[in-house]
């Protein structure tokens, strides 16, 4: 559904993107993941021929975008950046305007949407009524109205509280399992990218870092939790037995080859070191990303 090759863009002498290759297939939830200044909503706006690239390839749903923006982006809906509305006007009437950038839309299309993002029964009300979760919906409504193949969701729950993420991350896991739709989606919340996406790239400073699974990702190799009542102590006692490889953060211990956790726990306690937990450490979304930022950083 997506294919960019080679994919540069500069703003004067700086680059924003740098020789970006990305594949997103048929039916995915994709990820795209970056600090701000990353390179992610210009990579999006390339993808939506808002932006012109320097040089390279933009194919979206079989069609190159800067050649035949038209054809490439007719079953495409988006959220990018700040959607505007009309504040004096209802969402409904909102939505019947902005249709009319594309294509005219019948009432029957809007009325699915509005019931499709929640929205029923405040349609008629103004939006400067409505909160900010209920304008994400609205935004999401509009972006639904083309009867879409490919979603590309830039940050859609920025600045939602707890409930309205929720509440979008619902949406867009029904919206992929009953329509269909791919959906690459943006997000500085990792949690949130953790739960929806199956693939993730990840951009830092024009340039991307990493591309693979989420279970690639998250995957950790003899890392092991352990809470004792003196962890320095516990540390140099195992290194000194060759029973660990190493150690991170005050509370991670790798394994050395062969050795159990059961083997651990009885050298530890017979060297009188308690022990109160020893168990698999399960890495998130969010220490990867950290970990992979790290190196470039320094």
């Amino acid at each position: 559904m997506i294919s960019l090759r080679k994919l540069s863009k500069h703003f004067g002498a700086q680059p924003a993107v740098r020789n970006l290759d990305l594949e997103v297939g048929r039916g995915e939830i994709f990820g795209l993941l970056g600090h701000n200044g990353a390179g992610k909503s210009t990579t999006i706006g390339m993808m939506l021929g808002q932006v012109w690239p320097t040089s390279g390839e933009v194919r979206v749903c079989g069609h190159d975008v800067t050649a035949a923006r038209g054809p490439a982006l007719a079953r495409v809906g988006a959220i990018f950046e700040s959607p505007a509305f009309y504040d004096y006007l209802s969402g409904w009437r909102n939505l019947e305007i902005l249709s009319h950038y594309s294509a005219p839309t019948s009432a029957g299309r809007i009325r699915e949407v509005i019931d499709w993002v929640g929205l029923s029964g405040r349609e008629k009300s103004r939006v400067k009524t409505y909160s900010h979760g209920m304008r994400a919906r609205l935004a999401l409504a509009q972006a639904l109205l083309p009867q879409p193949e490919l979603l590309i969701l830039d940050e859609p729950g920025d600045g939602l509280d707890p409930e309205g993420i929720h509440d979008m991350r619902q949406t867009i896991l029904r919206l992929h399992r009953d329509l269909g739709l791919t959906i690459l989606f943006s997000s500085h919340l990792l949690t949130e990218v953790e739960q929806l996406c199956t693939r993730i790239a990840v951009l830092n400073r024009g340039e991307k870092i990493f591309e693979g699974t989420v279970t690639a990702a998250t995957r950790t190799q003899s890392w092991m939790r352990l809470r004792a009542g003196d962890f320095a102590a516990a540390v140099a006692q195992l290194r000194e037995a060759k029973l660990i490889n190493g150690h991170r953060d005050g509370r991670l211990i790798s394994l050395a080859d062969r050795v159990g956790p059961d083997e651990v726990v009885r050298f530890l306690v017979g060297r009188n070191i308690s022990i109160f937990e020893i168990a698999p450490h399960e890495q998130t979304l969010e220490d990867f990303y950290l970990g992979l930022m790290k190196p470039a950083n320094n």
